[in-house]
C-alpha cells in the first residue's frame, strides 16, 4: 500500500513517527476511540489472566496505559515491565506513572520487540496494544513474546482490525481516512503520522490471519474477539504447558 515504509525502513520510520506525536498520543487515542480504549485495555488484562502477585510484560507499551492496567491486576506484590522502541513515548509513560499507585512495581525500558532482552519463561503473560502492525516482522515478534512467557501463560494483542459489515465498513474507513488525519493535524500538528495510522491499519492482517500467526508462533487455544463490529480485535493464544 502507498505511503507505507518498506520492511527494511519500518523500524526507524515507526520510531521517528511515535517520537514526534508522543506528547499528544493519549489525547488522540481517546478521541479516535471515543474513550472506549480504557475498557478495551481492561478486557485485554482480563484475557491475559494475570493474577495478583504475577509478572507481566507489555511490549510496544507506548505511554504506559496498558502497562498500568496490568500493574493494577498484579497488585503490590507483582511486577510489570513495559518495553518500547520510542524514547519519547517512554518519557510520557514515566510522567503518566509518576502518581500511579503501583509505580514502584513498573519497570520501563527501551528495547526491540523482535529481540526481547529477557530470559525464556520470565513472565506470566505478555501483551501488546496497537503494536503488532508497527513491527517489521509480526511472526518474529509473537515468537519472542511466546518465548518469554511461562508455559501455560497467555499472549494477547489489541489492535486495529478489519470490520466486515457492509456499509459500516465503508463508512468506518472513510472516517479513518479523512477525519482522523485532520484531527491529528489539529491536535498534534502531524497529519502525516495519522495518515500512516490509516494506511497501516488498512494493510494490517485480518484478525483471523493474526490468530493463525499466533498458532504458527507455537501458541495454542488461539482465537480473536471482535470489538465495535471488528474495528478493533483482541487476538490471543496460550503457551503450551
Amino acid at each position: 500500500m502507498a505511503n507505507l515504509p518498506s520492511k527494511e525502513n519500518k523500524a526507524q520510520y515507526v520510531q521517528e513517527t511515535f517520537n514526534s506525536i508522543a506528547k499528544n498520543y493519549d489525547l488522540m487515542n481517546t478521541l479516535i476511540t471515543l474513550g472506549l480504549d480504557k475498557s478495551w485495555r481492561r478486557l485485554v488484562v482480563r484475557r491475559s489472566e494475570l493474577k495478583e502477585s504475577g509478572t507481566g510484560l507489555d511490549i510496544c507499551c507506548g505511554t504506559g496505559m496498558l502497562t498500568m492496567e496490568l500493574a493494577r491486576a498484579a497488585g503490590a506484590a507483582g511486577g510489570v515491565t513495559g518495553l518500547d522502541f520510542s524514547e519519547k513515548m517512554l518519557d510520557v509513560a514515566r510522567q503518566n506513572i509518576r502518581e500511579f499507585e503501583f509505580k514502584d512495581n513498573i519497570q520501563l525500558i527501551q528495547g526491540d520487540a523482535m529481540d526481547l532482552p529477557f530470559e525464556s519463561g520470565t513472565f506470566d503473560c505478555a501483551t501488546v496494544g496497537w503494536g503488532l502492525r508497527n513491527v517489521p516482522d509480526i511472526l518474529q515478534t509473537v515468537q519472542e513474546m511466546t518465548r518469554v512467557v511461562k508455559p501455560g501463560g497467555k499472549v494477547v494483542s489489541l489492535d486495529m482490525a478489519q470490520p466486515s459489515v457492509p456499509v459500516f465498513r465503508e463508512l468506518y474507513w472513510l472516517f479513518f481516512n479523512k477525519v482522523i488525519p485532520a484531527a491529528g493535524k489539529l491536535f498534534s500538528g502531524n497529519k502525516k503520522a495519522y495518515d500512516y495510522f490509516y494506511n497501516s491499519a488498512k494493510a494490517f492482517v485480518r484478525q483471523k490471519e493474526l490468530a493463525g500467526i499466533f498458532a504458527q508462533a507455537g501458541l495454542i487455544e488461539t482465537g480473536f474477539i471482535n470489538l465495535c463490529g471488528g474495528v478493533v480485535a483482541i487476538v490471543e493464544g496460550r503457551k503450551p504447558a
